[in-house]
């Protein structure tokens, strides 16, 4: 059995700040480490239920972040930027599952840790077939396209409700409590850690009895993108296929989620200045 665990940072316990995940600032280097450990709990838990490979995707920033010579033995490693299907990269290997580790929730979302969907300095919003969505829901939907079901997540207490929210039924493990976007009452990682373990091979062990329902997309697929200001959603609509709906808008559609996914991170790519 072969699982994919799609890793971001923002989601990471003790992570309340961007100086934290920011490569070019000191803090960053301990918060690399916290990323790769609780990556390594979940791969613990399920190898321990009976997984036999793991892929990881590394899925914040340049996703060069994961600390390859501390990760587990049974996992190999997407880095590296860009890659076709970037935060979830590899769920077309054979994974049959995923695992979320690190999670955060949607641009807007309501005390929530650094909350925002795909960039903060770019995107003010995302509607994946008129309802908000953040990244959660956009990956889950890739998903989803490939077969596979999301089986756990971890992050603060607004990344569960809302994985709650688009796949019911699934596993979440909240490693710390929002009170504000920058502020948080985090567990220590001697609690996370086997809180990740045992909830990923409970995950796991459910599946092989009674396997999760997959997110349902209606098709074809219909992106609408909110930037920051009219500028960013001027450069998205110079791709042809890109509809501009308000000075800040742009909507695009697509006949499958993959493609949906690659061309909104095109925008997005083209919207930066």
């Amino acid at each position: 059995m072969k699982v994919l665990i799609a890793a971001d940072m923002e989601g990471i316990t003790g992570v309340v700040d961007w100086k934290q995940v920011d490569s070019t600032h000191a803090e960053y280097q301990r918060f690399r480490r916290l990323m790769t450990q609780e990556v390594n709990a979940a791969a613990a838990g399920a190898v321990e239920a009976g997984v036999d490979e793991i892929i990881v995707a590394d899925g914040h920033g340049d996703a060069n972040n994961i600390l390859i010579e501390e990760l587990h033995p049974r996992a190999r490693l997407n880095s590296g930027t860009p890659s076709p299907l970037a935060m979830v990269q590899g769920v077309d290997s054979g994974v049959v599952a995923a695992f979320f580790i690190g999670y955060h929730a949607h641009m807007g979302a309501g005390k929530a840790v650094l909350a925002h969907t795909w960039s903060s300095r770019l995107v003010s919003n995302v509607w994946l077939n008129g309802k908000i969505v953040g990244e959660i829901g956009l990956n889950a939907a890739v998903c989803a396209s490939f077969g596979l079901p999301v089986l756990l997540l971890t992050g603060d207490q607004a990344a569960c409700q809302e994985a709650l929210e688009w796949v019911p039924g699934i596993e979440v493990v909240e490693v710390k409590k929002a009170a504000s976007r920058s502020a948080a009452e985090c567990l220590p990682p001697t609690v996370t850690h086997p809180l990740i373990q045992h909830a990923a091979a409970r995950a796991i062990k459910r599946f092989h009895g009674h396997p999760n329902d997959l997110l349902k997309v209606d098709l074809p697929v219909k992106v609408t993108i909110e930037f920051l200001n009219p500028g960013m959603a001027d450069r998205a609509a110079l791709l042809p296929i890109i509809s501009r709906i308000d000075g800040r808008k742009v909507e695009l559609s697509a006949e499958d989620m993959p493609s949906a996914y690659r061309l909104a991170r095109s925008a997005i790519s083209l919207a930066r200045d």
